[in-house]
């Protein structure tokens, strides 16, 4: 049949696309619910607490998702194939997860809305293994520097599209969140259609002829993983720089999302904030990493982790010389400099994390051993992931207690922290590649 003929993974362009689009899918429901579903939960009067609690719950799946790699590694569809199974499996869940918590109230309903897109965040996740291993399959190293600035790029609009992007549909339809559920769907299934009909994968899953043969090969690839995660003062290094927040990380969180509304801004406006910060993210990456290629990355990355603190402590002193300090819902009309102040902040702290972000991920790859490098890489991946549900959670329950000026400080004062593991990170070393 024509359409068995028709495969993505065939062409640079078709590889590129293909990768784009799946990381894009990816980054709907975490900007949906950072954007979209954070201010709405604030426009309900929940506290800064409970929205950043929130957030740290659809980050926790990320967090973990590298107990998938082995499985996803080592079981496999021959028929659907090793990676696209997997991928095509985690898509359906994203789609029927949206659709179910759509019928839900996300304010009066907060812990079942909360499952529902814990849910949707672990088949993201388990979807985002699936992708790497694939990656990792089928991309030449001559596309392998493009090929992970487009797909973290795709990751970055699809963030803006779920968060910004649903606020211009709530905004526009006038009928809340409502009709985002139903969109968000309608976009996974439209990337769910394409890796169906348009992706084909070479590589089978392993042949296993008995449960002997599955421990040994289980237990070789076990202890592999431990020994270039755990082996060496690098390894735990690097995994030090996965965790810690590479400079500060308040404007990207649940924080920026309150404080929005707070200071009085529209739907429209917090939606327009937030695709600034999204597009800057993802010129930031591809930038970021283009720059570190050149003038080295470690180097690099302690430039623009100084760069993230500056929007903050502004921020921070704004904010403070205006006594604004605690959330405050029913506030008076904020002074004209902090609005501002808040809205050149945002968009410039979007660039300036998109630079940091690139050129870890380049210190990631380098550091990973070749035999178990879709597991290793996956493994920082989701390390990144816990540390960002950790800042989520102890930032809203900082805000609650100590304010805004002090939060954004102690935010910036922990974003430094990451340096210290700079001298220590570096390329797996040949003795640990087997």
């Amino acid at each position: 049949m024509p359409v068995q003929r028709f495969d993505l993974l065939s062409s640079r362009v078709g590889r590129l696309t293909a990768f784009f689009l799946l990381y894009f899918t990816q980054g709907l429901p975490i900007g949906f619910c950072g954007g979209a579903v954070a201010v709405y939960l604030r426009r309900g009067a929940l506290g800064v607490d409970e929205v950043g609690a929130f957030i740290a719950a659809v980050y926790a799946p990320w967090g973990v998702k590298w107990l998938a790699g082995p499985v996803l590694d080592l079981v496999g569809s021959r028929r659907l194939g090793h990676r696209r199974g997997w991928i095509l499996l985690a898509q359906a869940l994203m789609i029927l997860g949206l659709l179910f918590a759509g019928t839900l109230d996300p304010v009066a309903e907060l812990p079942h809305f909360t499952t529902a897109f814990v849910a949707v965040s672990g088949a993201a996740a388990l979807q985002d293994v699936a992708i790497d291993a694939l990656a990792v399959r089928t991309l030449p190293e001559q596309e392998r520097g493009m090929g992970n600035g487009l797909m973290f790029a795709g990751a970055w609009i699809g963030q803006a599209v779920g968060g910004s992007g649903m606020l211009y549909v709530a905004a526009a339809s006038g009928m809340g969140l409502t009709p985002a559920y139903g969109v968000l769907a309608v976009l996974v299934g439209m990337v769910w259609t394409t890796t169906l009909l348009g992706v084909r994968e070479a590589h089978p899953p392993p042949a296993f002829q008995s449960i002997t043969v599955v421990a040994r090969v289980a237990g070789h690839y076990i202890l592999d993983t431990i020994r270039a995660m755990l082996g060496t003062g690098r390894s735990w290094a690097t995994l030090a720089l996965a965790y810690l927040p590479p400079g500060a990380m308040a404007l990207g969180l649940a924080l920026s999302a309150t404080l929005a509304v707070e200071l009085g801004l529209t739907d429209e406006e917090v939606a327009t904030l937030g695709l600034i910060g999204a597009l800057g993210g993802a010129t930031g990456s591809i930038l970021g990493g283009w720059i570190s290629d050149r003038l080295g990355h470690r180097r690099m990355l302690a430039v623009y982790v100084g760069l993230t603190l500056v929007p903050a402590i502004a921020l921070a002193w704004s904010m403070s010389s205006a006594g604004w300090v605690m959330p405050q819902l029913d506030a008076p009309a904020p002074p004209h400099h902090l609005v501002t102040t808040f809205w050149l902040a945002s968009g410039s702290y979007g660039f300036a994390s998109g630079l940091a972000y690139g050129t870890r991920m380049a210190l990631f790859m380098g550091a990973c051993t070749p035999s178990v490098a879709a597991t290793q890489f996956t493994a920082y991946m989701a390390m990144i992931n816990l540390g960002t549900s950790t800042a989520a959670w102890w930032q809203g329950w900082a805000v609650e207690r100590w304010g805004y000026p002090t939060t954004l400080g102690i935010d910036a004062a922990v974003g430094l922290l990451c340096l210290l593991t700079l001298p220590f990170v570096g390329a797996a070393a040949p003795t640990e590649a087997r």
